[in-house]
């Protein structure tokens, strides 16, 4: 197991105003204390340097007011799986109960499975119980397209959050990534405004979306599959996330679940002040987040919505 460093950091942004627990008043003018999560991977396991940290905001470059320490018990964490995975991710089961157990006390956790565009919870809501929650993982349904879309999924899930707590929010996917709504599935069709609407609404909501790609029963030529890893790819990149797999699929689960781990431990959250960007309509806030630390690469979302809950 892999020691849980006391150094995990994150962030809430503000959310969608359709839901209770991240709605907000956010003014027509003038900046207001806005937070993002971002990951700071090290190469060599040396803490970010908060001093060589810096931000820009809608191409600006802005102060930053407070890099903030959680505890890692303040985590929640939503391990979303495809309920059209092929039968043999049943010999995965058994790195994602390891990995659950291997959580840190108080940490939340929930377990749902994708199905005709929504989240099917198995617990209910989240959980510091992680041997409960281990123990309600199944083999998937195994039919083709069962969750209608990933993408659809994770607008709706992120949208309907469970959880009426503040606290760093964390996504792991487990999907093949295609979008079968956007026309044939290949490498040159990846323009989708199904993904671009579920990033988006990820980065509204404050969360980090990182997956495992692994196949689905179905049988999709033209380059599905290689379609389907750049979407996850693209959700990941806007939202602060990683694709954590690529290629083909994997035959364990427990290395890219390390690394889903380490990148928690190495995640802070960053506080800054931004204003809304009103061009074209547009509710989000673009910002860039770098470090002039060696051996440090800092992973953060796109853009977020100016704000935080409390």
């Amino acid at each position: 197991m892999i020691a849980w460093r006391n150094v995990l950091m994150t962030a809430t942004l503000t959310g969608v105003s359709a839901v209770p627990m991240f709605a907000q008043e956010i003014p027509n003018e003038g900046p207001v204390r806005t937070t993002a999560l971002i990951a700071a991977e090290s190469k060599n396991q040396t803490p970010l340097d908060p001093s060589l940290l810096t931000i820009q905001v809608n191409g600006h470059s802005s102060p930053i007011t407070a890099v903030t320490p959680i505890t890692p018990g303040a985590a929640q964490i939503a391990i979303l799986i495809d309920d059209g995975l092929r039968g043999s991710f049943s010999l995965q089961l058994q790195d994602i109960k390891k990995f659950l157990g291997s959580l840190p006390p108080g940490a939340k956790v929930m377990v749902g499975y994708m199905q005709n565009g929504e989240v099917r919870q198995v617990t209910n809501g989240f959980t510091s119980d992680h041997n409960a929650a281990a123990s309600e993982l199944r083999v998937p349904m195994s039919a083709p397209g069962m969750s209608a879309s990933p993408y659809f999924c994770l607008e709706d899930f992120v949208k309907h959050w469970p959880s009426a707590e503040a606290g760093p929010k964390f996504v792991l996917m487990i999907t093949n990534g295609v979008d079968p709504y956007n026309g044939r599935p290949g490498i040159m069709n990846q323009d989708s405004p199904y993904v671009q609407e579920s990033q988006e609404a990820a980065e509204r909501a404050g969360v980090a979306v990182y997956s495992i790609y692994y196949g689905d029963t179905g049988m999709r030529g033209g380059g599905a599959y290689i379609s389907g890893q750049s979407y996850l790819q693209q959700v990941g990149a806007a939202t602060g996330g990683q694709l954590l797999s690529g290629g083909i699929t994997p035959v364990s689960f427990s290395p890219f679940l390390d690394q889903f781990r380490k990148y928690l431990m190495e995640s802070y959250t960053v506080t800054f002040m931004a204003s809304a960007n009103h061009e074209k309509g547009n509710t989000l806030t673009s910002i860039k987040v770098k470090t002039s630390q060696p051996d440090v690469k800092i992973h953060a979302p796109e853009g977020v919505h100016p704000g935080v809950v409390e």
